[in-house]
């Protein structure tokens, strides 16, 4: 086992801030809407992929679910509730 240790005591390590692309993350979820989608219709559209139906259909509800979520706390940011969720920063329109 390889543990991190830093070179000064009481000294901790700071994770570097993430690629400006993963910031964005309307296009993951997106892409993640688009491929549940694609399971729902391969699902109901092939015969011989009739077992997959109850999973494509968990995994588009749990995408709108979390979505759902995501724009609530989005929204309670924006007007400033105490308690939204924090680190939203980067999806707020700064005007």
């Amino acid at each position: 086992m390889l543990i991190a240790m830093s070179a000064e005591p009481g000294e901790s390590r700071t994770a570097p801030p993430l690629p400006a692309a993963l910031l964005h993350v309307w296009p993951f979820i997106a892409l993640g809407a688009l491929g549940w989608v694609a399971a729902v219709a391969a699902a109901f559209l092939v015969p011989a992929l009739q077992g997959w139906r109850p999973v494509a259909l968990a995994g588009l509800g749990v995408g709108v679910l979390g979505t759902s979520i995501f724009l609530l706390q989005l929204a309670a940011a924006r007007r400033g509730a105490r308690g939204a969720q924090a680190g939203l920063e980067n999806y707020l329109d700064h005007k």
